[in-house]
């Protein structure tokens, strides 16, 4: 087919802008033109213009613009040749004809659309009928309600071989195997992909069906089962939920992507109709390219555990060498061993919302992934290769300015937490210049200057865990000194004024050595800010002193055991040497892990 310019022009010649705008976006005549509040981000006031005489829209808002063929695949997602028909039918204007190959090509994805429509039609009555009973049990399980399977086109396949062939006889065995919806092996006769499963209905972005992903519902392995690649169905340029999150997300201003089918499900129950999901892979280019038409900062939501979390850095690192100017991506992680549909379950939408607000930007997410794999105590080796694999990340980045930006920031969280070359210099400068000479300011530092000024914050926490704020293993003179005043404050309680106790700590004799708290280089811990009728920062701040006691406790131990190994020399006081180790470093991670969330970016 040869779209040809004056066909073009033609097309939207006879397109009313407005008129078509106006099927779905409220428009107010404005002059000579219409406006309206922006269907492509969120606004209060209308910024958004169509034009009929220069056949344009434009948004002084967010710069969107386009004539009537850009709104047909821009704001309802159509692909190029399919918004030109839609129009063309519209408009009484006849198609260029198909060359032969072309329109052969056309009548069998027709046909194959047929053949997917009918099986999810077939899938979706064995559901509701009397075979149904134990996949509707696994929804009501899952709690799906009825109104959202229906929506979703949700099915079942009964547990058989030649059900779904006998049902559909009429496109033909070759037909539906080449749909995917049957299996041949060398010649033999061919029976039913599907069998046993709950059946998930995969739309394109128009809404036809194009593959199924079928979920079983007893025991038995895959847990999923996708339909396989088809002239319907590339899954790497494909997401599940896109032909209805399209509109969602241009109403919510965001695209969430999870990770499977049911978290889709769940949340689209509870209001968040904006989420999709890749197919049973990592993310691909093309589903990323997907994504950023739908939002220019897609947020990416993977379960908290090592498998999620394995896919959040896949996906940062797909990303990263596409990025673009206002083109970026947010991390929000789970809790470990829980997925949106426990969250929504237990805490409704408003759980779920909370950690969507607390997603981390893409630099932050790949500082707390590679800061988070260094070992307790690490060395100058270890630390030079974190730096080393931070600049690696930036490196690859395509686009110059913002692979600068990406350099910069990355470098400045790293000599944030271990000192950069000229705050080494001053350390070296001051032992030089007198007798006073104090523990570099790495991470040790910040965590218990952290404490101390949560302590100040919250005073009620500090009379509660006086013991335990007294046996903090403090280096730096100054932190130690200002940890002492606290309790001695916390044993005469009720003691002066909370301001006034915070200006002498923070007063001239303190001055530079304990510096209020840093914007650029310290963690965002929620008892920073003001205080707060939440019992969250209190919390944090509880667990924090917990972890920081846990970890101490945990090194003497291993000091104890590693100097009896010494001592002893025998094999087995070189695994209980090792066991230590090991006990040191699981404490050091669950400490690194909790961090995580408070890490803010440069």
């Amino acid at each position: 087919m040869s779209l040809t310019p004056a066909f073009l022009d033609e097309l939207r010649a006879r397109t009313t802008l407005s008129a078509l705008v106006g099927r779905t976006v409220k428009l107010q005549r404005a002059g000579r033109e219409y406006r309206a509040c922006c269907p492509f981000h969120n606004e209060k006031s209308p910024s958004f213009y169509v034009n009929d005489d220069k056949g344009f829209y434009h948004c002084f808002g967010c710069g969107a613009h386009g004539d009537a063929i850009r709104w047909m695949t821009e704001q309802q997602g159509l692909p190029f040749i399919d918004a030109v028909k839609e129009l063309a039918q519209a408009a009484g204007l006849d198609m260029p004809e198909q060359d032969r190959r072309a329109a052969q090509k056309a009548e069998r994805a027709r046909s194959l659309h047929d053949a997917m429509a009918a099986a999810a039609k077939w899938y979706e009555d064995q559901l509701w009928g009397l075979g149904g009973e134990e996949a509707r049990a696994l929804l009501d399980r899952r709690g799906v309600r009825p109104d959202t399977a229906r929506a979703f086109g949700l099915g079942f396949a009964p547990d058989s071989r030649g059900q779904l062939r006998k049902a559909l006889a009429e496109f033909g065995d070759a037909m539906l195997v080449e749909c995917g919806l049957l299996i041949q092996v060398d010649g033999k006769e061919p029976y039913d992909r599907f069998r046993g499963r709950l059946m998930i209905p995969i739309r394109n972005a128009r809404g036809r069906v194009i593959a199924f992903g079928g979920r079983i519902i007893g025991a038995g392995e895959p847990k999923y089962l996708n339909s396989p690649e088809t002239p319907l169905f590339d899954k790497g340029r494909t997401l599940y939920n896109l032909d209805r999150a399209g509109a969602a997300s241009r109403k919510a201003g965001r695209v969430i992507a999870v990770e499977g089918y049911m978290d889709v499900i769940a949340l689209a129950q509870s209001g968040f109709g904006e989420a999709v999901a890749p197919l049973g892979t990592a993310l691909t280019e093309a589903q990323l390219e997907r994504l950023w038409r739908m939002a220019d900062v897609p947020i990416l939501c993977f379960d908290g555990d090592a498998a999620g979390q394995k896919a959040a850095i896949r996906a940062a690192e797909r990303a990263l060498p596409m990025l673009a100017p206002g083109k970026s991506l947010e991390i929000a992680t789970l809790p470990d061993g829980l997925d949106p549909d426990d969250i929504v379950g237990a805490g409704g939408a408003k759980a779920f919302e909370s950690i969507i607000k607390r997603a981390r930007s893409l630099d932050d997410h790949i500082w707390t992934s590679e800061f988070g794999t260094l070992p307790p105590q690490a060395g100058p080796d270890e630390r030079a290769a974190l730096l080393h694999r931070l600049q690696q990340a930036a490196d690859t980045i395509r686009e110059p300015i913002i692979r600068d930006q990406y350099r910069s920031a990355l470098r400045e969280r790293f000599y944030g937490v271990f000192g950069s070359r000229a705050q080494r210099m001053s350390v070296v400068q001051a032992a030089a210049d007198g007798p006073v000479h104090e523990e570099r300011r790495g991470l040790q530092f910040t965590l218990h200057r952290a404490v101390l000024l949560g302590l100040m914050r919250y005073p009620e926490v500090l009379v509660e865990r006086s013991d335990e704020v007294s046996s903090l293993p403090i280096v730096h003179r100054k932190l130690r000194e200002w940890r002492d005043i606290l309790v001695e404050w916390a044993l005469q309680w009720p003691a002066p004024e909370l301001a006034e106790l915070t200006h002498e700590m923070l007063g001239s004799d303190f001055g530079l050595e304990i510096e209020r708290r840093c914007y650029r280089k310290d963690l965002a811990f929620s008892f920073y800010f003001e205080r707060s009728e939440s019992t969250e920062p209190a919390d944090d701040l509880r667990r924090l002193l917990e972890l920081l006691i846990e970890e101490h406790v945990a090194r003497r131990a291993a000091a104890l055991r590693n100097a009896e190994a010494v001592r002893e020399m025998t094999e087995a006081s070189f695994a209980a040497q090792r066991a230590a180790v090991l006990e040191t470093n699981s404490v050091h991670q669950r400490l690194s892990t909790w961090l995580e969330q408070f890490r803010e970016a440069a």
